[in-house]
């Protein structure tokens, strides 16, 4: 290749023996990389205001300003520009303070040509490296799962699932149009067979609790009380409305400093608050729960205010249930806004001697809703992958993030969960029922109710399904993948006004796989 072809990288050396790396800059040359050379790095900083290059590579030790200093000016000027270091050190502290001010690689002498280009591939060329190798392994990944759909049962599905939602992560950063459009098709295809296994199966899991997956009612018994009939201290932390591909980007923020090992489970129906959170707390399908409380249920309601003020008497009537008795009372709290938050934060001392704290977090929750009402969330969330990137940010400067700092440092567990997740819904499906008919856009309950069959599962007993009846002739209906209920009446203007929100009640991957982390202290 000829030094003046225009696919030459352009390479500033810096370098006080810079005479003596005549071979290697050759070597370079022949290989793609037109080299401008300096012995000071005072000279680098003059370059690099003038001239565009592509990576430095900037000696540690020269005579006047090191190589350290002038990194500084250097990412102070051009913060995108590659450095790589070249050292005669390989002491500790060294490396410590130049991959700290922000070094992209380093070497150390004596260097060869052949580590320099190395080097240099890994910086400017890896990540189209690493997104053509995630492309390969992604049509790989797309046909494994394609096969898997046909005879998918539950295991399958938490695992179909599970990969899709390691892929949103990884294809976001991709920004592959095609692949996009693939994962996207699949997901579609994927949930539409899981709409079709859940309302089959449903009620099987609902009579036979022991054949079928772990569901919600089942979440406590399984992952808190094991820890607390041991004597260990508990906190029970349900983050309302968080996906699973939402925990997959907060996940490496935890493991800094909690050991985490998750698991998954599957939500109840309609996954919505009021009956799925109840559902952690209780033990129970809402059924039972409107039998065992029926002081506090109103069968059939969707208003999450009046069913969700008790989850701390469910959670002690568990308890109860279970034989497992303190003598310090449970405490439980519902986290609504960032000051109260914050001020929990502040009082966690006064928690050490409470064997179980349960905390409600209802941030991602209130920002789904609200983004249905406001401009200017829709423009900060168009998509899914917008709306992750939002929840991880306010995960990471939360008082939820500060609260597990503190656990960390004692030898509480932490059981980390979700009462179910969401789905962007985009296609309106029409529904009919009385008056009385419930007013939630994913699942609704009432008589003489409509639904295309296509679109959402009709359930004429919904105490077959786990579900509370208020009459007789009380029918339930579910919106299965993207869909949303919308009235015959205005179906266009409430169809327009819906489309691209995030929803929840119905039956998807999305709503219904859920994760359930176990944490611990790294201290021992």
């Amino acid at each position: 290749m000829s030094p003046t072809t225009p696919e030459m990288r352009q390479v500033l050396w810096a370098d006080d023996e810079i005479d003596l790396l005549r071979s290697q800059i050759i070597y370079l040359g022949e290989h793609g990389y037109e080299v401008t050379s300096v012995t000071n790095g005072e000279d680098a900083i003059t370059l690099v205001a003038e001239r565009d290059f592509d990576l430095v590579l900037l000696d540690e030790m020269m005579p006047g300003r090191d190589g350290l200093s002038t990194m500084d000016e250097l990412k102070a000027m051009r913060p995108d520009l590659p450095v790589i270091m070249v050292t005669k050190s390989e002491e500790e502290n060294l490396m410590n303070e130049a991959i700290g001010k922000r070094i992209d690689d380093y070497l150390v002498k004596p260097i060869k040509p052949s580590q320099i280009i190395s080097a240099a591939k890994r910086v400017l060329d890896g990540r189209a490296i690493q997104g053509e190798i995630a492309v390969r392994d992604y049509v790989t990944e797309f046909n494994e799962i394609s096969a898997m759909i046909p005879d998918a049962g539950w295991k399958e599905w938490i695992d179909i699932h599970a990969r899709l939602s390691e892929w949103d992560l990884e294809i976001s950063r991709l920004a592959d149009q095609g692949i996009i459009q693939m994962h996207h098709d699949q997901r579609k295809a994927c949930n539409a067979a899981f709409g079709r296994y859940v309302a089959i199966n449903y009620p099987n899991w609902v009579t036979d609790r022991n054949s079928g997956p772990i569901l919600s009612p089942d979440v406590f018994s399984r992952f808190v009380a094991p820890h607390l009939k041991e004597g260990r201290q508990v906190y029970y932390i349900v983050v309302d409305c968080l996906r699973l591909d939402h925990w997959l980007a907060i996940e490496p923020l935890i493991s800094e400093f909690l050991n985490v090992r998750h698991e998954y489970y599957l939500g109840i129906l309609p996954s919505a608050t009021p009956f799925a959170r109840n559902a952690l707390f209780s033990g129970q399908f809402p059924k039972e729960m409107a039998e065992f409380y029926t002081e506090l249920w109103e069968a059939g309601s969707d208003d999450e205010a009046s069913l969700n003020r008790y989850e701390h008497e469910m959670m002690n009537g568990q308890l109860d249930r279970m034989g497992l008795r303190f003598s310090t009372p449970t405490k439980h709290s519902k986290l609504l806004s960032s000051e109260g938050a914050q001020n929990l934060l502040k009082r966690m001392g006064s928690f050490s001697g409470i064997p179980l704290v349960a905390l409600v977090f209802n941030f991602i929750d209130q920002l789904a809703h609200g983004r249905s009402e406001s401009d200017i969330l829709r423009e900060i969330t168009p998509d899914e992958a917008a709306f992750r990137s939002l929840t991880r940010s306010w995960f990471e400067h939360s008082a939820l993030m500060g609260i597990l700092r503190q656990i960390a440092r004692t030898d509480a567990v932490v059981v980390f969960t979700t009462d179910h997740g969401s789905v962007l819904g985009t296609r309106g499906t029409l529904a009919r029922g009385n008056r009385d008919t419930s007013s939630s856009l994913r699942y609704k309950f009432g008589t003489n109710l409509y639904c295309d069959d296509k679109d959402a599962v009709f359930i004429r007993d919904p105490e077959v399904w786990g579900l509370p009846r208020a009459t007789p002739s009380t029918n339930c209906i579910i919106a299965k993948e993207d869909t949303y209920f919308v009235y015959p009446t205005r179906f266009n203007e409430f169809d327009r006004q819906y489309r691209n929100s995030f929803q929840h009640g119905g039956i998807s991957l999305e709503e219904m796989v859920l994760p359930v982390v176990t944490m611990r202290s790294k201290r021992g």
